[in-house]
C-alpha cells in the first residue's frame, strides 16, 4: 500500500527517530549482555545471538524506506513500540484507522 504525500513526509521525520530509539536500545541491551565475569566464550555467543535477532528486527522495520514499503515498515516501528501515541497522531486519519486494525490483528 502506497502512502500518500503528507504521510509519506511524516514517515521520513519518524524514520530517522526511531531508527534511533532502536538502535539505543540495542546499544543498552548488548551493554547488559556484555555484563561477564567469567565464561566468556558463553557470553560471546549470547551477544552474537543478541545482536543477530536485533540485526533481523531492524531489518523489516527499517530497510528500504520506500513509499511501496512505509506502511509495512510504519506497522513494524510500532509493533516494536518505538513511536510515541503523540507521534502516531501525526498521520492521517486513514493511516491511523489502518494501523489501528494492524494493531488488533497482531494482538489477537
Amino acid at each position: 500500500m502506497e502512502i500518500k504525500e503528507s504521510d509519506w513526509k511524516v514517515f521520513r521525520r519518524l524514520h530517522t527517530v526511531a531508527l534511533e530509539r532502536y538502535s539505543q536500545r540495542v546499544i543498552e541491551d548488548v551493554r547488559v549482555a556484555a555484563e561477564c565475569t567469567s565464561d566468556y566464550h558463553d557470553c560471546y555467543l549470547r551477544l552474537h545471538r543478541l545482536i543477530r535477532e536485533r540485526d533481523k528486527t531492524m531489518a523489516v522495520t527499517f530497510d528500504d524506506p520506500s513509499r511501496s514499503n512505509a506502511f509495512l515498515l510504519l506497522a513494524n516501528m510500532i509493533a516494536e513500540e518505538l513511536l510515541t501515541p503523540e507521534e502516531i497522531k501525526q498521520f492521517s486519519p486513514e493511516i491511523q484507522k489502518r494501523l489501528e486494525v494492524i494493531n488488533e490483528l497482531r494482538r489477537s
